[in-house]
């Protein structure tokens, strides 16, 4: 494995801006082979990196669904993200200063244009297919739209378009981070920002990553005692040594100390600016956008797609992914059946790599030997 930066002079983006000196940060997997089209580019979600296994790990290795045997895994950091892809903790050459908030807004398509920039420097004349989950099954889906570069498609837990219900979703908490006094407008020193504003933002999309019966069978009523040494229990039993502000000093719900845990480690390893423009990214997500009719536009992506849908999610309703395989006119639905929501596609992992392992064997496979 490898992880490398690769920088490109210069970047344009949708809205006309262009970027000086775009860093693009990627990790590697396998060889390239001799036809350069054994490619899978895996596309990461919300908070996740381009080290696939620190969150995809089953899925990775020989025999299984991203074969480092016989495949070449790539997965590139998108951009606005705080690891190492150009985003607001980025120095703009032209002001020799971080960006911060001056950074623009990139779309979805922007990072899938500037992660082609990178394949075609690494040689790669098709990718096999792209695979990820919520945001990165939005790039997943504009990949499609480049033609015979891409032989197939796996979409998981996503829709054609950012519904309203998503948009509220996000606009919730970067208004938790805006009403953070140490907010500033988005002026703050580097380690110094809206903490308190980021761990509450965090708060919210987690309990959107799950579902009504996922927290009812981990946490139920049960309860952390007011004692110190009971929260620190619970801590240890999460992984977590933060300090709690709870509203009294009763005991507590383990919900929420699952909660306040959850926004502490977001903030030990993110940044504010960096999270407000990814979900404003996410918020751009629409391949009819600019393109024509919706259904039209997505019945042009004619590519075998594996359209990965989850029965209890509700940050992306099982209708999304079905509303996929109407219009997608070479589509395959598979359904993962958890109770743990859209969080699912990371935590049922050993079904995601069977069903894809399978997908690749019997689609993509024979469609690459008959390429050659």
């Amino acid at each position: 494995m490898t992880h490398s930066v690769m920088i490109f002079p210069e970047f344009a983006l949708e809205n006309g801006r262009t970027l000086k000196d775009v860093p693009v940060a990627y990790k590697t997997w396998g060889e390239l082979n001799k036809n350069a089209d054994n490619a899978i580019v895996v596309c990461h979600s919300l908070t996740s990196d381009c080290d696939v296994e620190n969150w995809w790990a089953p899925l990775v290795g020989p025999g299984k669904a991203l074969d480092t045997e016989q495949y070449f895994v790539l997965c590139a950091n998108a951009m606005g993200s705080p690891y190492g892809t150009v985003s607001p903790l980025s120095v703009d050459p032209l002001t020799e200063t971080h960006y911060g908030l001056n950074f623009p807004i990139p779309t979805i398509r922007d990072t899938v244009n500037l992660h082609k920039k990178l394949l075609d420097k690494l040689g790669v004349k098709r990718i096999a297919f792209p695979i990820g989950g919520s945001m990165g099954g939005m790039q997943v889906l504009e990949w499609g739209f480049y033609g015979d570069f891409v032989l197939a498609l796996a979409p998981i837990g996503v829709g054609g378009r950012h519904s309203a219900w998503c948009i509220g979703w996000s606009e919730a908490q970067r208004q938790a981070i805006y009403q953070d006094p140490a907010w500033n407008n988005g002026n703050y020193l580097l380690g110094e920002g809206p903490s308190g504003g980021l761990s509450i933002a965090r708060m919210i999309a987690m309990i959107s990553y799950r579902s009504f019966h996922s927290f009812q069978e981990k946490f139920g009523r049960t309860t952390v005692d007011k004692d110190k040494t009971a929260l620190g229990h619970f801590a240890e039993a999460v992984g977590s040594d933060s300090d709690w502000v709870f509203s009294s000093d009763e005991e507590h719900f383990s919900v929420e100390a699952y909660l306040h845990h959850q926004g502490g480690k977001l903030v030990d390893r993110f940044d504010a600016n960096c999270y407000l423009r990814l979900t404003e990214s996410m918020d751009s997500h629409d391949v009819s956008r600019g393109r024509g009719n919706y259904s039209e536009v997505l019945s042009r992506i004619r590519q075998p797609t594996l359209v990965i849908g989850i029965d209890s999610d509700i940050l992306y309703p099982l209708d999304e992914q079905k509303e996929l395989s109407t219009y997608l006119p070479n589509a395959t639905l598979e359904v993962l059946v958890s109770d743990h929501g859209h969080d699912s596609f990371l935590i049922e992992t050993e079904t995601v790599n069977r069903i894809v392992t399978e997908w690749r064997q019997t689609i993509v496979e024979p469609l690459l030997r008959k390429n050659k």
